[in-house]
């Protein structure tokens, strides 16, 4: 019907005579595409860097090798040598690189295509890139070596036909029979000239073009491509078609997009046309390779006098004219403020700040005070070497208020605090005498990437990477998530190699591509550079080998080779064995995993270790997240290691961008206590007791590492029911929690054994971070992220009741059962709200014992560093084999 109603009305109108053909007279409108090609018409575009020059050529292949990507570009453009239509002096904006092997039939059919499109146009111009499917001898290259003679020593014309005819069938078939290559010469040609360079055995130009696929085109070899004024088209796979009419296709789109226009402002100049037919190829790939924004709007305010903040420009200069709409009590003006701030220091700026305020508010938005840690320049310190680095200091703060500080990071970096005698999640002014000073580092940089089974589609759940050098494989391993296929690494500013493990995910996978890599697609070795601070994210697709395709990759039929696994989470061991040795004995060792911030907790903790300590006979090592830990624990720590001959690692792990975010540092850690147990311990670990920092253990917990799960991939105690007084605050026993578990327990999450195989088999960690992902965006959901999660999903991740006595918590216990009590959990009382201290003394008549013993080995802990005797081995990190960034930043609160 939108056919006939068009002919009907081009028609009337004039437009068409009764003797035209209507579908010639459409398809000719300079806004009809001759012919639908996916790879052309897509939006995803890629161009190359046309930007360098240099006086290098492809005929120099040492010098070519170390030329960088933009160097080797510049080469390949030097080198070129042009077919086209006729031998005139014209400006042709279209410019086609033809990318093959041209001794291999695909290739030659591609440039056979190519030339014959070029015949019906004269805007076109034709070179070719050598893409080798095997490696390089004089033998296997006769077709690219005539082809490249001829374009060094022919006319346009004479060159054209010529390698029109090495491009044909026929003509490979007798000279792969022995015909002499002089059989072929066409009229005008000088054969003198071109058997001299033909016969030369220099292949430079061969091994100079194979680098370049490999290396800035990331093909692999014997793979095709077209690249049209810088836009790479391809890899075409081995069957595509790809024909004169897609040539068509291709030099009309230029044409009217683009070419004609860049050609029209060229001509002006006045330039050679060669040259001319190059700035056009160049400025059309560096334009068309910018992002399209959109086209700037003017908006008019009329009235500023009471509603906006004016920073005025210098007298007589070029300025800046900068609006910006905020409302002033929200977390975005607190970030953007500072940043304007900086950018007046910077450039002059006519800046206009309007106040969007909302009309009415019940409550204060902002709770926190920030400062953005940018300076306008490199700062000295008087003797004129570079300061530690940017500062942000709070001047004029409130004296009452109970303060925290936090750092809010890009999203590939790891900060640590590394030096304050302060308890950074209480700071209370008033009772400070004069500044509290903190010192951040930039501990490592990470590396994080998605992996898929190129097979199945799907993250192959369980796969293990490692990263490291040439010199030392691994130090760094990760696991892949099955949420998006997520990994992460940490590492330093070099240059990295990504492998499988050795184990079963190198037996049962082989890598099959990468994006974002600093290495070829078919490279043995998957190279990473991280050269900057910027996130660094690639992709990596993987297949499973030919006779491992009904092969689980979390099955137990084969452990993985352990050693070396997670070296990059060890913190120096004391007094114990290495991770190496910890495999041989595993099934020795209790693993108890603790979380802590802030000076009170972590007295909690070291008091909770020495009642473990006290009471366990099985050798312990203590697992720490270290991302939350203060200077002074983890300066304090080795020494209590040595002197009560524990192991403990420290380990770490970034939240994913990806994830639902949390801003309260408290749910922060109640999140890694759940999120992250699959990924957060080395495979080593396969059973692991989490004891909360304010617990008191009275018994052997090795009857509880070796409990019977029952198949349940963890285990958790159930909120007593015994003392009554306290049904008013059990809110499990009525509305959603009451018809959500249909008669099962509650369970707290202050003491949990992990069974980290089957957690890992049944992907609950996947399943708990999914379930996490879809409650976390309401406000009013997992109020107790730690404990409202677990027992959320205890229908697709079943959780093992553990007997009552091994948590006793008073708040929710009554006092005959305390006698049984294996442990003793200090938890909030919701009814008095009694002070954690006080309830510990009340209640544990050995926690000022065990308080004291700490405190005497602080005391000898301190004397002893300040008189230099300390042993480094106990005071020290082990020397990592990464060096760690020293990117200092300090904190000041006056």
């Amino acid at each position: 019907f939108f056919l006939v109603s068009l002919v009907v009305f081009l028609f009337c109108f004039g437009e068409l005579s009764h003797d035209q053909d209507v579908v010639e007279y459409i398809m000719n409108q300079p806004n009809v595409v001759p012919r639908i090609n996916s790879r052309i018409l897509t939006s995803e575009r890629e161009y190359l860097d046309l930007t360098a020059t240099n006086n290098f050529f492809v005929d120099d292949y040492a010098r070519f090798t170390v030329l960088d990507s933009q160097g080797k570009t510049a080469a390949i453009a030097n080198s070129m040598n042009y077919l086209t239509k006729k031998d005139d002096s014209f400006i042709r904006p279209v410019t086609f690189w033809i990318v093959g092997d041209f001794d291999s039939p695909s290739g030659r059919q591609l440039l056979y295509d190519a030339i014959k499109h070029q015949k019906s146009s004269n805007n076109v111009r034709i070179s070719m890139i050598n893409n080798p499917s095997e490696d390089i001898s004089y033998e296997n290259t006769q077709i690219s070596r005539a082809i490249w003679a001829a374009l060094q020593t022919q006319t346009s014309n004479s060159a054209k036909n010529f390698i029109t005819k090495m491009a044909k069938e026929e003509t490979a078939e007798a000279l792969a029979a022995g015909a002499d290559i002089g059989g072929f010469s066409v009229g005008g040609m000088d054969f003198s000239l071109f058997k001299e360079v033909f016969e030369s055995s220099k292949m430079d130009f061969i091994l100079s073009h194979a680098m370049y696929c490999r290396d800035v085109l990331k093909l692999k070899k014997g793979q095709r491509a077209v690249i049209s004024n810088g836009r790479i088209i391809g890899p075409l796979e081995d069957s595509e078609l790809f024909n004169q009419d897609d040539f068509h296709l291709l030099e009309n789109i230029i044409l009217k997009t683009s070419g004609q226009k860049i050609k029209s402002h060229i001509q002006q100049l006045r330039v050679e046309e060669d040259v001319a037919s190059d700035l056009v190829m160049k400025v059309d790939a560096l334009l068309s390779a910018q992002p399209k924004g959109d086209a700037r709007i003017e908006y008019q305010f009329f009235e500023d006098s009471h509603s906006a903040i004016k920073m005025r420009p210098k007298e007589g200069e070029t300025y800046f004219d900068v609006v910006a709409v905020i409302d002033p009590v929200t977390r975005e003006a607190q970030r953007l403020a500072p940043l304007l701030l900086v950018l007046t220091q910077l450039i002059n700026m006519n800046l206009r700040v309007f106040m969007n305020c909302q009309s009415k508010l019940s409550d204060m938005p902002l709770k926190s005070f920030y400062r953005y840690v940018l300076e306008p320049e490199i700062s000295f310190t008087p003797d004129n070497s570079f300061a530690k680095g940017p500062i942000a200091k709070f001047l004029d703060m409130p004296q009452s208020p109970l303060f925290t500080l936090n750092l809010n990071t890009p999203e590939s970096w790891m900060v640590e605090s590394v030096r304050t005698p302060y308890d950074l999640d209480n700071i209370y002014l008033e009772e400070v005498d004069s500044v509290v000073a903190a010192e951040y580092e930039l501990e490592y940089l990470l590396l994080e990437g998605h992996c898929y089974d190129i097979t199945t589609g799907q993250p192959p759940r369980g796969l293990q990477f490692t990263l490291g050098t040439s010199a030392n494989p691994v130090i760094v391993d990760t696991i892949v998530m099955a949420n998006l296929g997520y990994f992460q690494l940490k590492a330093n500013p070099g240059a990295w190699i990504l492998r499988l493990r050795k184990g079963r995910s190198e037996d049962i996978y082989r890598i099959y591509s990468h994006d974002g890599t600093d290495s070829p697609p078919d490279a043995d070795e998957v190279v990473v550079v991280l050269n900057n601070f910027k996130s660094k994210i690639i992709k990596v697709k993987v297949q499973k080998k030919a006779d491992m395709v009904n092969e689980d990759l979390l099955s137990d039929g084969t452990n993985e080779n352990e050693s070396g696994f997670w070296d990059s989470f060890k913190w120096g061991f004391t007094g114990g064995q290495k991770t190496e040795d910890v495999k041989q004995d595993k099934d020795d060792i209790i693993n108890i995993f603790s979380v802590a911030s802030g000076h009170l907790y972590e007295r909690f903790l070291r008091i909770m270790m020495l009642s473990v300590l006290k009471n366990t006979k099985t050798p312990v090592k203590f697992w720490f997240l270290k991302n939350y830990l203060s200077p002074t624990f983890k300066e304090f720590i080795p020494y209590m290691a040595n002197e009560y001959n524990f192991q403990y690692e420290l380990v770490q792990y970034k939240w994913p961008r990806w994830l639902h975010q949390q801003t309260e540092k408290q749910r922060i850690i109640w999140g890694y206590k759940i999120l992250f147990l699959d990924v957060l311990f080395p495979l080593v670990v396969d059973k692991f007791l989490f004891v909360d920092a304010d617990q008191i253990v009275r018994t052997d917990l090795k009857e509880l590492r070796d409990f019977n799960l029952d198949g349940a991939p963890y285990g958790y105690t159930p909120f007593c029911d015994s003392r009554k007084e306290m049904d008013g605050y059990r809110f499990w026993k009525s509305g959603y929690w009451a018809s959500h578990l249909a008669g099962r327990k509650y369970h707290i999450s202050a003491l949990y054994v992990v069974d980290l195989k089957k957690f890992r088999k049944i992907a609950a960690g996947d399943r708990l971070r999914g379930q996490y992902q879809g409650l976390s965006q309401d406000p009013n959901s997992l109020s107790n992220l730690d404990q409202d999660l677990p027992n959320n999903m205890i229908h697709q991740v079943p959780i093992k009741s553990l007997p009552q006595e091994w948590l006793w918590c008073e708040t929710w216990c009554d006092d005959a059962s305390k006698k049984r009590a294996k442990t003793i959990d200090l938890c909030n009382n919701p009814m008095t709200k009694e002070p954690k201290l006080e309830a510990a003394v009340r209640i544990v008549p050995e926690w000022q014992d065990y308080d004291q013993e700490i405190k005497q080995l602080q005391t000898r802990f301190q004397r002893e560093k300040e008189m230099g005797m300390l042993d480094k081995k106990t005071t020290q990190e082990n020397e990592s084999t990464q060096e760690e960034s020293h990117i200092h930043g300090e904190i000041y609160y006056l």
